[in-house]
């Protein structure tokens, strides 16, 4: 049974979630892949970047942080700094999400310093330089404005290389070329037509150059595997996890070619139990990775009795105060695909 104070949190983030708002004009035609039912293989990955919104980019800095050694590069939509939520529902809601509490930043700064220091997560020296793109939409009041802002400072002080694209005037949503909510909205399935292309932007800085997305037939393959094998214990559903997830593999990558590793994690109410392959299919990635050589990893929340609306574990639903380090369940579970993968 919830807390009452996480039933607060949940009832108040449902309710944000789920503002009505007007359709966007019609997206461009997406191509899509059927899924393949298959197990994960290993190809030849030069580097592991990570992306997400809101609880997803949440999940993203933790990767990115504990394993900063091994993490390249981060694209943050909608979320606020590490550890923001401190273990503590009541903070996430109100400091994380609405800025009603601080974000205790210079406290966040020095967790992360402490922790490195026990070997908990990695040097912080493994953020220094690296690409960090951070996205927060006008019309999100979801995440507010200044939480954002401590994101990128967070980033800053640890030496990242930040880009902030503050200037949409997106609610609160992945924005995709793709996306069928208008731009200020905030409705299922989460993604935002803004007439712009932010993966596009992010990549750039992630990966310094990118080549056109593929606009025609998707010539890789669409995985859908268990993830169970990857989560501790053989059981994905005690971490809040779907029994499968996908991976996005183009032709080049599966014929032996050297190409980089995107793992992609997608928000509250937007795992596939929510709205299926909506994220997959249209944020605009596979599309990227055709053209870029780059396997994208779309690991699956599911909702449970403690996390109602599928999100990622950033504020200690699953009742471990692990949950933003190495050894934490749904950290340990993504980082083991990454493994099997090759990154």
């Amino acid at each position: 049974m919830l807390k009452p104070a996480l039933r607060l949190f949940a009832g108040a983030v449902a309710a944000l979630l789920i503002a009505p708002t007007a359709p966007a004009s019609a997206a461009p035609t997406v191509h899509t892949r059927t899924p393949v039912s298959a197990s994960l293989s290993t190809y030849r990955v030069s580097g592991v970047y990570v992306a997400g919104v809101s609880s997803g980019a949440y999940l993203a800095t933790q990767l990115q942080v504990a394993y900063s050694q091994r993490i390249r590069g981060a694209a943050l939509f909608a979320a606020g700094p590490y550890y923001c939520a401190q273990n503590n529902v009541a903070q996430a809601l109100y400091g994380c999400g609405d800025n009603l509490y601080p974000t205790y930043l210079s406290a966040l700064q020095t967790y992360t310093r402490t922790w490195a220091g026990y070997s908990w997560i990695d040097p912080v020296s493994g953020l220094s330089g690296e690409p960090v793109y951070v996205f927060h939409g006008r019309s999100d009041t979801t995440v507010k404005r200044s939480v954002s802002d401590d994101l990128v400072r967070y980033q800053q002080h640890f030496g990242a290389s930040v880009q902030y694209d503050n200037t949409s005037s997106a609610g609160h949503g992945w924005v995709t070329p793709y996306g069928t909510v208008g731009c200020s909205g905030t409705a299922a399935p989460y993604l935002n037509d803004c007439g712009t292309d932010p993966q596009n932007a992010f990549l750039r800085k992630l990966f310094g150059s990118v080549q056109p997305p593929n606009t025609g037939p998707l010539g890789g393959t669409l995985v859908r595997f268990s993830q169970n094998t990857f989560a501790p214990g053989g059981r994905a559903g005690a971490a809040s996890m779907d029994a499968n997830g996908f991976a996005y593999v183009p032709a080049s990558c599966a014929a032996g070619s050297t190409c980089r590793l995107l793992v992609a994690l997608h928000g509250c109410l937007q795992g596939h139990s929510r709205v299926g392959t909506a994220f997959v299919d249209r944020a605009n990635l596979n599309q990227y990775a055709d053209t870029n050589a780059m396997i994208v990893l779309y690991p699956q929340a599911v909702t449970a009795a403690a996390n109602p609306n599928g999100c990622w574990d950033w504020w200690g639903y699953l009742g471990a105060t692990n949950y933003p380090i190495k050894g934490g369940a749904q950290v340990e579970t993504v980082m083991n695909m990454i493994r099997r993968l090759g990154g």
